[in-house]
């Protein structure tokens, strides 16, 4: 038997224009696979890159999304996860899978989180890759209690939870963003500083015992200086987003980037206790905007500005 779903695809390479819904036909789960119904799937930069071209025209149409959450429709043999046998019914975070931006999607369980009760449907959505991300930029760095870190980008979906975790950590937190955005951060434990000409003497005259890390989130030739500038270690700093310097800088590169540590081990291990931070509350997914599956194209467009405040969430 099939089912029908429908996904958002990319349909030529270039810009958001291109995204198309279309209707496909799922094989019932084989073993060690669920079907799940789409509840919900996050929105990431690394979706739109996957199709800004330009590219080989026979990788076309392009399916987009790396994690959603759901609910279980059907279950192969022997499905399961840490928690035990999966069954209809069960409520999963999936992460990290391809073709996320659907209604229904067929999955490995390895695949799988159980999603805490008292997380909604758009915040599991977008926990986990932002999540497993941030994760992973402190474990490279070794940030640990009584470090003062500097989060460049720190209102993105990835810095939002890099704040929060390195809080949980014990180290303190200075954190640069657009000023509209300092009260949220103070919220979260953050130090606030606005970006721009002058951030070295800012984050100086805030730290004036220095910075033992630093975590680039966007990318920019400014967080790369003013790292380099305020961090003695460079195996202290670390970048998610500037792969053309930070070959040459000899700071971390993480993701998916040429030359780049992707971390998979640490990501996937991470899921977890990610989970159960979220659900306790300990940790607080910032959603952004919600959009209906249908609109993944303006989804793509308001995250390309780069100026998203957490998550950017699909709804099917």
């Amino acid at each position: 038997m099939t089912t029908s779903a429908r996904r958002v695809v990319a349909a030529a390479f270039g810009g958001p224009e291109n995204l198309t819904v279309e209707e496909v036909e799922l094989p019932d789960p084989g073993p060690g696979q669920v079907r799940v119904e789409v509840r919900g799937a996050g929105v990431n930069p690394a979706d739109v890159k996957r199709y800004a071209g330009p590219g080989d025209p026979a990788r076309l149409p392009l399916v987009l999304g790396f994690e959603a959450a759901g609910v279980v429709t059907a279950v192969g043999e022997g499905a399961a996860d840490d928690a035990g046998p999966l069954a209809v019914g069960d409520e999963v975070i999936v992460f990290r899978t391809s073709g996320a931006y659907a209604t229904d999607l067929v999955v490995d369980d390895s695949t799988l989180t159980r999603r805490p009760a008292t997380l909604d449907w758009p915040a599991a959505a977008g926990l986990l890759l932002a999540g497993a991300t941030a994760v992973h930029t402190l474990e490279a760095t070794a940030v640990a209690a009584g470090d003062t870190v500097l989060v460049h980008g720190a209102a993105g979906g990835v810095g939002l939870i890099a704040v929060q975790l390195a809080r949980l950590r014990g180290a303190r937190v200075i954190a640069t963003a657009n000023e509209r955005n300092h009260d949220l951060l103070r919220e979260l434990g953050a130090e606030p500083i606005t970006y721009g000409d002058g951030l070295t003497d800012r984050v100086r005259a805030l730290a004036p015992d220095g910075v033992d890390a630093a975590l680039d989130m966007v990318g920019t030739d400014e967080a790369m200086d003013v790292s380099l500038e305020l961090v003695a270690d460079r195996g202290r700093i670390a970048t998610i987003a500037n792969f053309a310097r930070g070959p040459r800088e000899g700071v971390k590169l993480l993701g998916g980037g040429p030359g780049a540590d992707a971390g998979d081990a640490i990501r996937m291990a991470a899921r977890p206790e990610l989970a159960r931070l979220a659900g306790t509350g300990e940790l607080r997914v910032v959603v952004a905007a919600t959009y209906p599956l249908t609109d993944a194209a303006d989804a793509h467009r308001q995250i390309a500005t780069g100026h998203t405040t957490g998550k950017i969430i699909l709804l099917p």
